[in-house]
């Protein structure tokens, strides 16, 4: 008799990476903590995770990372500041951080890639299943991906892998999945085969692998055997292949929903603008200042 995998409350979130794409901002600021109009990136995926049911965040850190910290701890002092002065909404904004989750960190102290980023959770995490989510990208509330993996895993069970299409020439950035349709239906696929960053025109499919995954705690004795591989680098998409190949049910959901990549530079000065249009308190007057800032370099001379 089949019963239902329990529900995921632990996510983890790795937030150790230099930020060198940048520099030279991330000199001594970590990258997960560049604004995304007035919060920074990772509040966001803690957010989603929160929004998910994901009560208990660990995030995976290293050198320079203790604004994240900072971040989502009391500083007494401001919200004193604010409780005087009255100003109800900016202290509601400085506490929300603080109230999201139950947060825990831990360092990884060598930079051996995202598997090995991951492989830092065991302790934390145990025997339970659990999230892990890529603080680089972040998906828009009004697309709850991480739901739509729980209901995958809830009636198929294993792991599940979130993916989405992308431009054939760009595939060789991202992990890279071969599917077929599983009983999930709909978005929902079966894993047969995954690649981690593909030489150009070798891929199997169009579908990269984004920062979401459902993870079944087995991965972490995968992970201590799998060796390096793209990069030098223990590669958590290598560890998925290995369950792959074992038989072990590995799911994908493919995504066709919002997404901003906020570890590139163009996308991430695209996302701020976008989410900074759709917010009411900012829209129409940016989005007006934006409409005569694109007529005026239109008629600019070249």
């Amino acid at each position: 008799m089949n019963s239902t995998p329990p529900q995921i409350t632990k996510a983890v979130i790795p937030a150790a990476g230099l930020g060198t794409r940048f520099l030279p901002l991330t000199k001594a600021t970590p990258k997960e903590m560049l604004p995304v109009v007035d919060k920074p990136a990772i509040q966001y995926v803690v957010e989603e995770a929160v929004a998910a049911g994901m009560s208990d965040i660990l995030m995976v850190t290293g050198r320079n990372k203790r604004p994240l910290e900072d971040h989502f701890d009391r500083n007494y002092e401001l919200e004193e500041a604010l409780q005087r002065r009255g100003d109800q909404d900016k202290l509601n904004s400085v506490c929300a951080s603080t109230e999201l989750a139950d947060i825990h960190y831990v360092r990884q102290r060598d930079p051996k890639g995202l598997g090995h980023a991951v492989l830092c959770a065991a302790p934390h995490v145990g025997r339970e299943p659990f999230a892990v989510l890529l603080a680089d990208d972040l998906i828009d509330p009004r697309d709850p991906l991480l739901s739509r993996m729980a209901e995958v895993r809830a009636r198929l069970g294993g792991s599940v892998v979130a993916l989405m299409e992308v431009d054939s020439d760009a595939i060789h950035l991202y992990g890279c999945a071969a599917v077929e349709q599983s009983a999930a239906g709909g978005d929902g696929v079966r894993i047969t085969e995954l690649v981690e960053k593909p030489e150009p025109g070798t891929a199997p499919s169009n579908l990269a692998i984004i920062g979401r995954y459902l993870l079944d705690p087995e991965i972490f004795e995968v992970l201590r055997s799998t060796s390096p591989g793209r990069g030098g680098e223990i590669q958590l998409t290598d560890a998925l292949r290995t369950l792959v190949r074992a038989g072990r049910p590995v799911h994908g959901v493919v995504f066709s929903g919002r997404r901003y990549d906020t570890g590139d530079r163009a996308e991430y000065l695209r996302a701020t603008v976008r989410l900074a249009c759709e917010r009411e308190d900012l829209g129409p007057e940016f989005l007006s200042w934006l409409r005569e800032f694109v007529r005026a370099e239109e008629l600019a001379p070249v």
